[in-house]
């Protein structure tokens, strides 16, 4: 028996260990107050005369109590409580003695606490502080603040508006509440280094910044290297810098001009297409006038050099035709109808495909030339208002005209989408490609301006500004040393130097409407076998495409390899969305088996874990990988990535 109760003693006091030690609430560190049986009571009952714990140990060595550095003591009991809750407006120490002594700060303002002033909101987590115990910066109360959707080289004025740093202590108001000009006398290079990419050099009125050496300052803020054959423009297309001493050549199909280094197409002569009112017009690149056909009004425009067909679409209606230019036919055959207006038409005549951009529906579609096989390539976009493709690199280009405006590119399946250009843009309504010298061309109606990047967006150069012929444009084309555009107000189609904008011309004035303007030469267009959806990556022979399987599929007709380095292509997959694809019901069947199988699993542990008759086994099973991006570790990718090595 004696070894019975020694049995039951133990056996006793490892339950009540198991309840006091893991059944009891933890208590909130700053709000309760932890008694010495484990129970918790709220932290304003501390030392306030009263026994609030069972055993009263929430009255013990309260004469000893002294708050640390960054606290402040309550009148009732001497709790000590974090200084910045302090005149906050919230009783908080349960007696008001937080409050008591504060500063009267005005709706709006925020209370540095009672041995200091009033604060404006705006200067709430702006990385300075200002409030002498900065509480105004703590993160406790920075966490709670909306993140500012201003890029690290501007200045957050608080109202949603965003000026560029150097705007700042300019002796000019730029924020509507003149911000920007508060708190001059201190050093804007202290703070996130103005916004600068490199140096940042304070002055008595402001600051600015500064790039070193072979790198020149982009948007006041930005350096990046120089680029000795853009920066000069001194060739039409190929340009090689060899110390400094530069040298042209043409890509096949041009020929160079031996005085002036320009590079002219070979063979037919070119001829420029502009959508009217009255129907298309047919010019030389000159500018003499042949003929008008087809009348479908001012709209975005594509053509295939190759078979001399252009694909245009109505302004404000959703339909596309097709015209063939090779007949004298004065109607265009309906192509394909869409539900929202076109806004944005382009054409990748080395897979044959069709892609525009839908405004209203803030979409991007893609189909056959014939219109077959359209379905959605990417959406959820602000206001897509323009596009181009550049087939021989597999890459998408489209403007969006909401706020912010942005120029952003992407692969043809909407992969590996990144921003090009993102600042100074206002409203973006024509892309071209300078596909020779691989420079993205977009003409901006709010800043009456043409300009150029790279691909990438970098070495950024505004070709021509405001000339009167600027005011409403719509169409842009690029060919040989010009760039090409229509502007709807002066009822024109104008060209200039495509470098600096000089050699200004109005090719044809009193034009009813202009609207969307392409050139045809096939040297516009060279012939390759295809990149089968993934930049650099070739076919040998035939690129097919497949729009209607469940996944945008590119794959080869014949062995496909790359021509620099040899290596196999890849063929990129995306899910298509539908409930009757096949993939996705074979996903559905897999996620029902696997739910099955957990709550199997479930009730098995549950079964084991609490049957009576078996010890306590700790189980331990492994969990999936969280697919929430805000949580950090390997993630999975939705895209299906299929090796497609069936060709070689």
């Amino acid at each position: 028996m004696g070894h019975l109760g020694f049995l039951f003693i133990w056996v006793f006091s490892i339950i009540q260990h198991h309840i006091l030690g893991h059944t009891l609430p933890a208590c909130h560190e700053q709000l309760e107050f932890r008694c010495k049986d484990g129970s918790c009571i709220p932290s304003e009952k501390l030392c306030d005369q009263y026994s609030d714990c069972h055993d009263g140990s929430d009255e013990h060595h309260c004469g000893q109590l002294k708050c640390k550095k960054g606290e402040f003591t309550c009148l009732s009991g001497g709790r000590c409580l974090p200084s910045h809750l302090s005149c906050n407006g919230v009783d908080d120490c349960g007696d008001g003695s937080d409050e008591d002594s504060c500063p009267s700060c005005a709706a709006g303002l925020f209370s540095c606490g009672p041995s200091d002033g009033c604060l404006r909101k705006h200067r709430l987590c702006d990385g300075r502080v200002d409030c002498k115990d900065g509480r105004d910066e703590i993160q406790e109360l920075c966490a709670l603040r909306p993140a500012s959707s201003c890029e690290a080289s501007e200045f957050d004025c608080g109202d949603g508006q965003c000026i560029l740093h150097t705007w700042r202590c300019d002796n000019k108001a730029d924020c509507s509440d003149a911000r920007d000009e508060e708190n001059c006398e201190q050093n804007e290079c202290l703070v996130n280094n103005g916004g600068c990419s490199h140096h940042c050099v304070d002055t008595q009125m402001g600051f600015h910044c500064e790039c070193p050496d072979r790198m020149r300052l982009i948007g006041n803020t930005h350096c990046e290297e120089v680029d000795t054959c853009l920066e000069s423009d001194h060739c039409d297309q190929l340009c090689v810098d060899t110390n400094g001493s530069l040298s042209c050549d043409c890509l096949d199909g041009y020929q160079l001009t031996p005085t002036s280094k320009d590079c002219k197409a070979k063979g037919v002569d070119a001829k420029v297409m502009v959508s009217t009112f009255e129907g298309l017009i047919e010019m030389g690149s000159g500018g003499a006038t042949s003929r008008t056909l087809a009348v479908h009004g001012p709209g975005p425009v594509a053509v295939l050099a190759s078979k001399n067909i252009l694909y245009l679409a109505q302004q404000g209606q959703g339909s596309i035709y097709r015209v063939n230019l090779n007949f004298q036919a004065q109607d265009a055959t309906l192509v394909l109808k869409f539900l929202s207006p076109v806004s944005g038409l382009t054409l990748d005549w080395i897979h044959h495909l069709l892609f525009w951009s839908s405004l209203e529906s803030g979409s991007i579609h893609v189909s056959l030339l014939d219109g077959s096989q359209q379905r959605q390539v990417i959406t959820g976009l602000d206001k897509p208002c323009a596009i181009t493709v550049d087939p021989l690199n597999g890459l998408l280009f489209w403007a969006q005209c909401g706020s912010p405006a942005k120029i952003v590119r992407a692969t043809f399946d909407g992969q590996e989408m990144r921003n090009v250009v993102t600042s100074l843009l206002h409203n973006p309504v024509a892309l071209t490609l300078d596909t020779p010298r691989q420079l993205l061309y977009w003409l901006d109606s709010g800043m009456r301006s043409i300009s150029r990047a790279n691909l990438d967006g970098r070495h950024r150069k505004t070709v021509l500004e405001s000339n009167g012929y600027l005011d409403q444009p719509f169409g842009l084309a690029v060919f040989e040393g010009f760039v090409y555009w229509t502007d709807q107000d002066t009822h024109s189609i104008c060209r200039a130097n495509k470098h600096n904008g000089n050699d200004f011309q109005r090719l044809l004035t009193n034009v009813t409407s202009p609207g969307g303007l392409a050139i045809i030469q096939p040297a516009l267009q060279p012939k390759y076998n295809g990149v089968c959806g993934r930049p650099g990556m070739w076919c040998t022979q035939t690129c097919v495409v497949d729009l209607l399987s469940p996944t945008i599929s590119f794959h080869c007709a014949g062995s496909r390899r790359n021509p620099s380095q040899g290596v196999p292509a890849i063929s990129r997959t995306v899910p298509a969305f539908g409930l009757s694809d096949p993939g996705l019901a074979g996903i559905l069947s897999l996620t029902v088996f696997l739910s099955v199988l957990l709550v199997g699993t479930l009730l098995w542990w549950w079964r084991e874990e609490f049957r009576p008759a078996r010890n306590l086994v700790v189980q331990s099973f492994p969990l999936n990988e969280s697919q929430d991006p805000l949580i950090q570790g390997p993630r999975v990718s939705k895209e299906t990535l299929k090796l497609d090595l069936d060709c070689e």
